[in-house]
């Protein structure tokens, strides 16, 4: 039993070591997964603010359609009236020929 007990002492005295520097690397592990997240966090928020942003001036102009009550369209040629609000040139259809 005092033999057993001798040899443990020493096997348990080398194993602290490597214990040590284990759960050291864990910890870096783990910060490491945090920061990571972290970062990919921001981005996903960044990503969903511009989509929210363009949404909202999508909005509004449909907004500035539905309530403007001088266009005096009638809703005929409402492609038109959308990108002319966007500021862009209205693609015109083709012309049909018989």
């Amino acid at each position: 039993m005092e033999g057993d007990l001798a040899l443990m002492i020493p096997i348990i005295a080398l194993c602290i070591p490597f214990f040590a520097i284990w759960t050291k690397h864990q910890r870096r592990l783990a910060e490491m997964q945090v920061m990571a997240g972290t970062s990919g966090q921001a981005q996903l928020s960044h990503d969903v603010a511009e989509k929210i942003a363009a949404l909202e001036n999508r909005v509004r102009v449909l907004e500035r359609i539905v309530t403007d009550a001088n266009s005096g369209l009638g809703g005929s040629n409402l492609a038109a009236e959308i990108e002319a609000l966007r500021g862009v040139e209205p693609a015109r259809p083709p012309e049909k020929t018989m």
